[in-house]
């Protein structure tokens, strides 16, 4: 079985980190953006096997992002797992497409196997 690949994008660089150790650790291939107006383009570049969102971001935001992954067709079904702090996170999150939500302060276990139902 090929090495699957998860994105993360986050603005908090601290998040990043630990999801990139997480996820390294469980022999995920892992790519990284901070900034989401890079993510479209990188999401192109390195097609990724699943998409780990935040959905709160400076410039533009995981839902914005999200709801242009959605009607991009060569990039539409890609699997999104959006995190938030936010109360309304699942809501915003499912209105824009996101085919999962997970509250922060996550369970890194939870995420993981919220992971594995979409890749294998």
């Amino acid at each position: 079985m090929s090495m699957k690949t998860i994105m993360v994008c986050d603005d908090d660089q601290g998040i990043v980190d630990v999801l990139e150790i997480l996820l390294d650790a469980e022999g995920f291939n892992v790519i990284t953006e901070i900034n989401s107006t890079n993510l479209l383009k990188k999401i192109e570049v390195h097609k990724p096997d699943l998409l780990l969102l935040d959905l709160w971001m400076p410039l533009l935001s995981g839902d914005q992002v999200l709801k242009t992954i959605r009607n991009t067709e060569s990039i539409k079904k890609l699997p999104v797992i959006v995190l938030s702090a936010s109360v309304d996170g699942s809501d915003i999150a499912e209105d824009a497409g996101a085919n999962d939500f997970v509250a922060k302060p996550f369970n890194l276990d939870d995420i993981i196997n919220k992971i594995k139902v979409f890749l294998y």
